[in-house]
């Protein structure tokens, strides 16, 4: 019984140890996607992943070509933000160098936009529009997903009451 304890215990060490070490980054963020039209695939992310009401969040967007998912040299993309199927705000087509673009955005409501992005100068079809689906938070989810959190640890913490005595009570036989 010892033993079995002991594989237990150092099951237990090695996860955390092992956790703790890891640099696999193998999950995207929650909210991000992306699109393939035209041989360009184009990312979008935000910073936080859930963006707040009228704070500054990061809004990313890496644009690579082909099959091999090849980082772009430079890129003109303009931006449309539509809200209950109306445009409420637009960035005008700006030229990047390299495959990446950084900027801070607000979002100023709570829901889901739908984010089309358009891709000038790449193709011979002219303008190449993605359409992504992005959500915000409203104030509320934090407290929903704190309900959850501690719903959780207080579920644990009575597991953890009920059956850490009644393990230890055999073990001493």
């Amino acid at each position: 019984m010892k033993k079995q304890r002991s594989m237990i215990i150092a099951s237990f060490v090695l996860i955390f140890l092992a956790s703790g070490f890891s640099e696999v980054y193998g999950h995207s963020m929650f909210n991000s996607a992306e699109e393939f039209v035209g041989g360009y695939r184009v990312q979008v992310a935000t910073a936080p992943e859930f963006p707040q009401i009228d704070e500054p969040s990061q809004f990313m967007v890496r644009v690579t070509e082909g099959y091999e998912f090849e980082e772009v040299d430079r890129f003109t993309m303009g931006i449309r933000v539509f809200y209950n199927d109306q445009q409420i705000d637009a960035i005008p087509p700006t030229s990047i160098e390299g495959s990446h673009w950084d900027f801070d955005y607000i979002w100023r409501n709570s829901g889901n936009h739908i984010v089309k992005i358009d891709l000038y100068d790449m193709s011979e079809e002219g303008v190449l529009t993605y359409t992504f689906n992005m959500g915000t938070q409203s104030p509320f989810g934090v407290i929903f997903i704190a309900a959850i959190t501690v719903g959780a640890l207080t579920m644990t913490g009575v597991f953890i009451y009920i059956y850490i005595p009644k393990f230890f009570k055999k073990s001493k036989l």
